[in-house]
């Protein structure tokens, strides 16, 4: 799809009150597009809203800002009928919201299950249910980026049910782009990497995972790295102008995903050596404070 002049074309991003979302948002508000934008921060959303206002000229670019859950499927219905009673159907589809959650299997609770299938998986199931029968049924073609991650081929034991939700996505996605390319919707599965967002301070940790070093060495790893979603968002971009079905973004997103498919017993093995090395920097600081 040509992103290069969108305007006249209406672009819908969940999660869009910051990080990856917002910026994508705004990227996309830049090249001409009225956007239709949700999530559960009020306070952020309504700053995304207005900076997205604040790009257009006579008025203000046009934006649908609305507080949704998109785990919440009645949620998402009446979302879904504000925007269509406004416009016929959206032209660029974009699953963004998600939540993160660092604990292997044993330390996960049914209801941290429940709680990230429920955003991660389920809203982007909603997302697509509720938005793209509109936009096969109106003709004009478009495109869904739905946001997976690089946990989504390299799944690692601290990332039990994050990897799965994101695995599922991946699939999800492939299912769509083969199905949709009769439509001319084409389908883009994003990879993000290691990207500096509030994920790493917001995600709930569990077990040996949850302590406030871990916190810490979390967020310094991402901010180390320094890779903002504003690069990630120039990316969705091209990707989707140059219709890619998998969208691998950071440097260390296309290492595992070329390594995953060339060497996947290496992939296994430094997952198992990192997170060793993280269970005894755990345990180290753990008996430090005992002392």
């Amino acid at each position: 799809m040509d992103v290069t002049n969108l305007s006249g074309k209406t672009v819908l991003v969940t999660g869009a009150a910051s990080g990856i979302g917002k910026e994508t948002a705004l990227a996309f508000a830049r090249r001409g597009a009225a956007l239709v934008i949700c999530d559960m921060n009020e306070a952020g959303l309504g700053e995304t809203a207005t900076q997205i206002r604040a790009l257009g000229r006579e008025g203000g670019r046009d934006v649908i800002a609305q507080r949704v859950d998109v785990a919440d499927r009645d949620a998402m219905r009446e979302f879904a009928a504000a925007v269509h009673a406004r416009v016929d159907a959206v032209d660029i589809l974009m699953n963004n919201a998600g939540v993160g959650l660092g604990a292997g299997f044993l330390d996960t609770s049914l209801d941290d299950w429940e709680w990230i299938v429920g955003i991660n998986l389920k809203g982007v199931i909603h997302g697509c249910h509720f938005f793209l029968p509109p936009m096969v049924g109106c003709g004009r073609g478009g495109h869904v980026i739905n946001v997976a991650s690089a946990a989504a081929f390299a799944a690692t034991e601290p990332l039990a049910a994050y990897s799965t939700t994101k695995y599922g996505v991946f699939g999800l996605s492939e299912a769509l782009r083969d199905e949709l390319q009769r439509h001319r919707i084409g389908v883009t599965t994003v990879c993000p990497g290691i990207i500096n967002t509030p994920i790493t301070a917001s995600s709930p940790l569990r077990g040996a995972n949850n302590t406030p070093e871990m916190r810490q060495r979390m967020i310094a790893i991402y901010q180390r790295r320094n890779y903002g979603p504003e690069r990630v968002a120039r990316n969705i971009l091209k990707a989707v102008q140059r219709n890619r079905a998998v969208a691998p973004i950071s440097p260390e997103a296309w290492a595992i995903y070329y390594l995953k498919r060339l060497a996947p017993g290496l992939v296994a093995r430094l997952n198992h050596n990192s997170a060793e090395r993280l269970r005894r920097q755990v345990d180290k600081s753990t008996k430090g404070q005992l002392s």
